[in-house]
């Protein structure tokens, strides 16, 4: 019989002739490699189950941003959502993966292109790598929202997930990337998905412009309100429970001593980053540092988000206190940025650059402050070696997003492909675009009567009640010039 070393027990003859059977057709694996078999399928499947939780950040990004627009583009912003990932798929397959770990230079990979030579063996680590590639094209969709060209919105997806994200993924964590071999650390994508996002939103919403009534004649900002926050509200909520596996995932095995660990602290710093973000966004609120409520939502909101953006570059070291500390100071960036981006002119309906490159850029920071072997924990030359790595590392994703990004929208701009018209804008994207409202009149009216409360003198509702125009004030709902209450 078979002993754990591979070699056989020899029996004696009577032994031998009562266990006496018919050859196997084949060996029996030994039992150390039906474990690391065993281990292997652990890993894939840790992997596989943690990028399908990151999946729903999709659906998190769709209810975010649809509640956040007016509903003449809420069927827009959804297709936009829905069409991220296949057409990220399609990119990534073709050459994304390859430029991001095919075997090749210290800058990209040139091997698995279409998929070619790519073993059924890694389809774990790709699929996981792709939601990625998915989640910073995404993020994109918010900034740009009510006014970009649909063809623009294929193109851009297409390129920053195909070509502008993985090469960047490649410089921090394939094996011989230069950012990995210089010492940049990057656990969750601080820096490689969210800074590089938050460039790339930031220069897209530059050369869109702002959507017509943003800003006043003398530049200052005017609210476009979206139709929905508890939609809103939804998203971010589907947000945080895909940030738990977008970090905690980020490990990419499970089955080694001390996995478990990693994961749960990694999860752990998480929530606790986004405590941070929000227990200071709602402090600030309260004392009147945001706004005139009191308990501002939206806000407060994204703060939490930044703070958990803030925790990507090194959630599987920080102590509690770190963890609260770093979020805390993420959602003081965001507000900075925020109000530095309205300065500038730049309209980002769902600042998207504020909560991703303001935290993004702060948790690469972060990380050689407050991990463990950080500045706060020693002064050492490795340690100030770390601050200065992860410091040019930034730098370099910056640059890298940023000329990219100048090209890609440039050249749409340029050849005019990028902004819809001005009228598309103001009749809405869902009907110019789509031929789709997302709340046709016909699905919510009573026989005639609700519709026409917005169009008549007065209703009578139930015979008791009587809705006058004015009474009617919800900007979401209209695209006139009345309802806005805005220069167009």
């Amino acid at each position: 019989m078979s002993l754990s070393d591979g070699t056989s027990e020899r029996l004696s003859p009577p032994a031998a002739a009562h266990n006496a059977c018919p050859p196997p057709t084949s060996m029996p694996l030994n039992v150390t490699e039906e474990i690391e078999d065993l281990k292997e399928n652990v890993n894939d499947f840790f992997l596989l189950a943690n990028a399908i939780f990151v999946s729903f950040m999709q659906a998190g990004f769709a209810c975010l941003e649809a509640g956040a627009v007016r509903t003449k583009n809420a069927t827009n912003i959804i297709m936009k959502n829905l069409l991220d990932l296949f057409i990220c798929c399609f990119a990534y397959y073709m050459v994304g993966y390859a430029l991001a770990y095919g075997q090749g230079n210290s800058f990209l990979g040139y091997t698995y292109w279409v998929g070619n030579g790519l073993p059924d063996s890694s389809l774990s680590h790709w699929f996981f790598q792709f939601v990625f590639a998915a989640t910073a094209a995404t993020i994109l969709s918010g900034a740009v929202a009510e006014r970009c060209n649909f063809v623009a919105y294929i193109v851009y997806s297409a390129v920053i997930s195909g070509v502008v994200y993985p090469i960047v993924s490649h410089w921090a964590w394939a094996d011989n990337g230069w950012l990995n071999t210089f010492g940049y650390k990057d656990f969750a994508g601080c820096g490689v998905v969210h800074a590089l996002a938050g460039v790339c939103a930031f220069v897209g919403a530059a050369f869109l412009g702002p959507r017509r009534g943003r800003f006043s004649q003398d530049g200052k900002p005017q609210d476009i309100v979206g139709h929905s926050l508890p939609l809103v509200g939804i998203g971010a909520l589907l947000l945080i429970s895909g940030f738990l596996a977008f970090n905690g995932g980020s490990l990419g095995h499970i089955a080694d001593k001390g996995d478990g660990a990693i994961v749960a602290r990694s999860m752990f710093s998480t929530v606790v980053g986004g405590s941070g973000g929000a227990i200071i966004c709602l402090i600030l609120g309260r004392i009147g540092l945001l706004s005139d409520a009191p308990w501002p939502f939206s806000v407060t909101l994204n703060g939490t988000l930044a703070g958990m953006v803030s925790i990507c570059g090194a959630p599987d070291g920080y102590a509690a206190w770190a963890a609260f500390v770093t979020g805390a100071v993420g959602a003081l960036v965001f507000l900075g940025l925020r109000r530095l981006v309205l300065f500038v002119r730049v309209d980002d309906p769902l600042e998207a650059t504020a909560v991703h490159l303001g935290g993004g850029c702060w948790g690469v920071i972060a990380r050689p402050l407050f991990a463990p072997d950080g500045l706060v924990y020693q002064t050492t030359y490795d340690a100030r070696m770390g601050l200065y790595q992860n410091a040019v590392g930034l730098c370099a994703i910056i640059a890298w997003s940023a000329i990219c990004s100048i090209i890609i929208f440039g050249g749409l701009k340029l050849i005019g492909f990028l902004r819809i018209s001005p009228e598309e804008e103001l009749e809405g994207l869902d009907v110019t675009k789509h031929g789709e409202h997302a709340y046709p009149q016909s699905a919510w009216r009573e026989s005639g009567l609700w519709s026409s409360a917005v169009v008549t003198d007065a209703i009578i509702l139930d015979g008791t009640y009587k809705v006058q125009k004015s009474d009617y004030d919800n900007h979401a709902y209209s695209g006139d010039r009345k309802n806005h209450n805005v220069r167009l």
